[in-house]
């Protein structure tokens, strides 16, 4: 399957810069894959369009201020750090910009010092691995002195750091957020909750492997990065006990239908645990565990528009994106969202 079979003509104008308040003022694209058919409503209608049993997974991880801007040491020659993956207790893999400017074992120092960032080696993906030194706490260091890693088609300042957090987030370590996540308000969730919708919390670390784009023609040939997951054994019991029961299971965003995809057997249960995935997930793939997906809107030829693809028919999603860019739907992580029944 060729990458340009999921290419669409996106208007930059269309890319969302700003969140809308309240959170749940999006709008809300709604298809469903047995008719067809396609409906537009306002986010804060799913309370309206869920049903009493239904099991919405949301994913609780907290975006990290991984973005660190620091000087090569004995310069004022300013250098860029992104914090991908924490390896060992000191050590992150990350990328650096510019990259040439700093060789191994040479160091940048940030926030005049209080941080110094020693490159170790350059990994064969191109990142970096860096060994920090400090006084205190890392998180502690990290909260003074990092920045949102805002996604680069973000150009406009965030005025409120918090908007780049779901309203659950809890766990630290992910450097983008689970943006379909980004719209909901404590209040919607307790409508939800009220009507008889059961809530669940998983967690995925989200990196910047899933937003990378496809460089290669032939889209099996792409190769995913890997992502830390874990579900713990109440969270499981949840989700069993709703396939069970023949309740719909919904993934809030692609991060929580990948992780349920990655621990659901044929019968779409999931065992407790943890680990690494880097599952892709494209058109053929029959999915076991997820029933329905909330979800934003994506890039072109991305993983993303291949996972919805791979749920509700490439041909269906490609005529609701074509809609979305008539209506002016706004897209991507700011943007509006899209839930497909």
């Amino acid at each position: 399957m060729n990458v340009s079979e999921f290419d669409f003509y996106l208007p930059e104008t269309l890319i969302a810069q700003h969140p809308l308040e309240p959170r749940d003022a999006s709008r809300l694209m709604v298809l469903n894959r047995d008719s067809g058919s396609i409906e537009h409503h306002t986010f804060r209608d799913l309370v309206s369009l869920l049903k009493t049993g239904d099991l919405l997974v949301l994913n609780n991880t907290r975006v990290i201020p991984a973005r660190l801007i620091g000087e090569k040491e004995g310069t004022e020659r300013k250098i860029e750090v992104l914090l991908l993956k924490r390896q060992e207790l000191d050590v992150w893999e990350a990328l650096v910009k510019p990259g040439k400017r700093l060789k191994v074992g040479q160091k940048v120092r940030f926030g005049g010092g209080i941080l110094i960032g020693e490159l170790l080696n350059i990994l064969e993906n191109g990142n970096r691995r860096i060994h920090f030194t400090y006084s205190g706490i890392f998180e502690t260091v990290l909260d003074t002195l990092g920045h949102m890693p805002l996604p680069p088609y973000i150009t406009a300042q965030l005025e409120d750091q918090g908007r780049y957090q779901t309203v659950y987030a809890k766990e630290r370590g992910s450097v983008a957020a689970p943006t379909a996540g980004l719209h909901f308000t404590p209040e919607l969730l307790l409508e939800l909750q009220e009507k008889g919708v059961e809530i669940v919390e998983i967690l995925l670390h989200v990196g910047l492997g899933t937003f990378r784009p496809v460089k290669v023609e032939n889209i099996q040939d792409h190769a995913m990065h890997s992502e830390y997951y874990r579900i713990d054994l109440e969270a499981a019991e949840q989700i069993n006990r709703a396939k069970q029961e023949g309740r719909r299971v919904i993934a809030v965003g692609t991060t929580a239908a990948r992780t349920l995809e990655s621990v659901g057997n044929e019968q779409g249960r999931v065992v407790p645990g943890e680990g690494w995935t880097d599952i892709f997930i494209y058109p053929g793939y029959s999915f076991k565990t997820v029933d329905a997906l909330l979800t934003n809107f994506h890039f072109p030829k991305s993983t993303l528009v291949m996972l919805v693809s791979a749920l509700a028919g490439r041909e269906l999603i490609l005529k609701a994106y074509e809609l979305a860019v008539l209506e002016r739907y706004r897209f991507y992580s700011f943007g509006d969202a899209m839930l497909i029944l």
